[in-house]
């Protein structure tokens, strides 16, 4: 500060006026002037810069009131434009693409997609690998467009729900175990085959069995024996002609006796009986095994 003295002096009288005992200089000088300008002229610089880099940032990631890019939030979430890559884990409660377009997920490894609890374990995972694809839960279901189950798995078993199971292989089916289903048939023109190599092949149902031909003829080949059993009621034949045709002759001997051969007869009612062979017809329409 500078600090003055004044005195009051009538006219015509002359006085030596006091000197300054202190005086200060108010601002700042030299050095420090110069270094306090840099700094602003610094600071006006790294303003200039940042905000520059802000437009361009804007501009570059397509930043915009309604989102950044091809990302844009909408009431019901987020929806994306085009192809986005994600490198690090999707957190989301729905995924679903346009109405006019696919839903494509790839990876250059696999491609993983997990089912959380309140508590984060991991209740299901589906894996989708180059050359498996793998899926950890307790059941897995494939439905139609209309809802309707069309293939599920679980613990205990595998559920075919569609109206028709179609094989295309050429070798057909292979079962290791029984199969339970209502009707077995070939495509058109070609031949169905029930075969088992080296175990038994067994047909069971608790209201019958129809074994139906449409064009053609039906085999039953054996290495052993074929037997068709029916433990309440009767085996029909219906059929214009039966026909046995490798059903050995027996010849009359010497003494009268057949050589162990018998002929099967026919009673009235279709039930079929054994008589022992003779030179003619032992056959009996009486006899006490028809009645």
């Amino acid at each position: 500060m500078v600090r003055e003295q004044y005195t009051t002096t009538t006219p015509g009288t002359s006085l030596e006026r006091p000197k300054n005992e202190y005086i200060y200089k108010i601002g700042i000088y030299g050095w420090r002037k110069r270094c306090l300008y840099l700094f602003v002229l610094l600071l006006l610089i790294i303003l200039v810069v940042n905000f520059s880099l802000t437009i361009w940032i804007l501009k570059v990631m397509w930043f915009s009131p309604t989102g950044m890019g091809h990302l844009r939030v909408t009431k019901e979430g987020l929806r994306l434009e085009g192809e986005s890559e994600f490198l690090f884990p999707l957190y989301a409660k729905e995924i679903h693409s346009r109405v006019d377009s696919s839903l494509l997920l790839q990876s250059t490894h696999n491609v993983t997609v997990n089912a959380r609890n309140s508590n984060g374990e991991v209740t299901g995972r589906l894996n989708v690998g180059p050359k498996m694809v793998e899926f950890h839960g307790q059941q897995f279901q494939i439905n139609s467009r209309d809802g309707k189950p069309l293939f599920t798995v679980d613990e205990n078993e595998v559920v075919i729900g569609t109206d028709k199971l179609r094989v295309t292989g050429p070798e057909g089916a292979l079962f290791e175990h029984s199969v339970e289903t209502p009707l077995v048939k070939a495509e058109a023109f070609k031949q169905l085959r029930l075969e088992s190599p080296t175990r038994s092949l067994s047909m069971d149902a608790p209201r019958g069995i129809n074994m139906k031909a449409q064009a053609g003829n039906i085999e039953a080949l054996s290495q052993m024996d074929i037997k068709l059993h029916s433990s309440d009621g009767v085996l029909l034949l219906d059929a214009e002609t039966v026909r046995l045709p490798k059903l050995p002759e027996g010849t009359r001997g010497g003494s009268g006796i057949s050589q162990g051969l018998y002929e099967i007869c026919v009673c009235p009612d279709g039930k079929l009986y054994l008589s022992v062979a003779g030179v003619g017809s032992t056959c009996q329409e009486y006899s006490r095994v028809c009645q």
